[in-house]
């Protein structure tokens, strides 16, 4: 399996981090193909999460979900996805043209997840991508969630805004667990997990968030993103009610740690440019969460 080399980005935020040596170590399970195993892993998923850019540049983290196999790898280089996004999600006319993605896919009933970048070209059925990157991530910080019920697919409401109101900022508050979307200054997308005891985002008034970034896999791509493009798209599931929440902004990698927030080796903080609740975007519904055994604890 062919590896390939960190950008730019990503070195800087790793020696930011004083994690190059880690790094390095790290980057040999970056390949730019499909091995079997994760071939299998892709099949058995009934949804996976996508980041894009909209015509605005704002990136996006989308919710797609299917019965298991909606997802394939057609072969080593080629990832098919038999679902759209839901209607009023801002990715879903993005997806009607080729696009640079990233998607990650999670299993939480087993605590695996595994995330692959590329290009896109719409299909009949959905999309399909042509792999640049793919590699595996640790289960820490996933909380463990079984699927109890696959809802048929209905009717969605959105709603648009520049500010999260006071249901929006309660969801974010109760989160354990969400989704981020970057991208480099080239522009290739990347979709990433982020995960905690419920509180760890802090919600700090309706157009501002932080979140720890706890100790991880070295290969910083997320903040390396950062560090050349702060644009970034954040999904939040309400894994109870099929709530979905996307909020597109700016992030801003705080490099000194705050001795306040347990865990955190670094902080992000993110200024909410858009937001878009789809009522119904997620028909699958899920048991009350596990939580990791990693997740530090969460002050008030």
């Amino acid at each position: 399996m062919t590896t390939i080399q960190y950008h730019p980005g990503e070195r800087l935020a790793q020696q930011r981090a004083g994690l190059r040596t880690e790094a390095e170590r790290s980057r040999p399970a970056i390949g730019t193909s499909i091995p079997g195993v994760a071939a299998r892993f892709i099949t058995e998923q009934h949804f996976l999460v996508l980041g894009a850019a909209d015509p605005d540049g704002r990136m996006w983290a989308s919710l797609l979900v299917g019965e298991p196999g909606f997802a394939a790898a057609l072969d080593e280089f080629t990832l098919d996805v038999a679902a759209v996004p839901a209607d009023g999600d801002p990715l879903r006319s993005v997806l009607t043209h080729a696009a640079p993605v990233g998607a990650i896919l999670i299993d939480p009933a087993t605590r695996r997840r595994m995330r692959v970048n590329g290009d896109a070209e719409p299909t009949r059925a959905g999309l399909r991508i042509a792999v640049r990157q793919v590699y595996a991530n640790c289960p820490k910080y996933i909380q463990q969630r079984r699927i109890e019920e696959v809802a048929p697919v209905g009717s969605t409401n959105a709603r648009e805004s520049v500010a999260l109101d006071a249901g929006q900022r309660q969801l974010i508050a109760a989160a354990d667990t969400f989704f981020v979307a970057t991208r480099s200054a080239g522009g290739e997308a990347d979709a990433s997990h982020r995960g905690g005891n419920r509180g760890f985002v802090q919600v700090l008034g309706d157009r501002s968030l932080r979140w720890p970034d706890y100790v991880g896999n070295a290969m910083m791509m997320t903040l390396g993103n950062l560090q050349e493009d702060p644009a970034a798209g954040l999904l939040f599931v309400d894994w109870e009610t099929g709530t979905t929440l996307q909020v597109s902004g700016r992030a801003q990698v705080e490099w000194d740690a705050d001795p306040g927030v347990p865990g955190a080796q670094r902080q992000v903080s993110f200024e909410v440019e858009r937001v878009v609740q789809v009522d119904g975007g997620n028909p699958l519904s899920w048991t009350p969460a596990v939580p990791s055994r990693f997740n530090p604890p969460v002050h008030d």
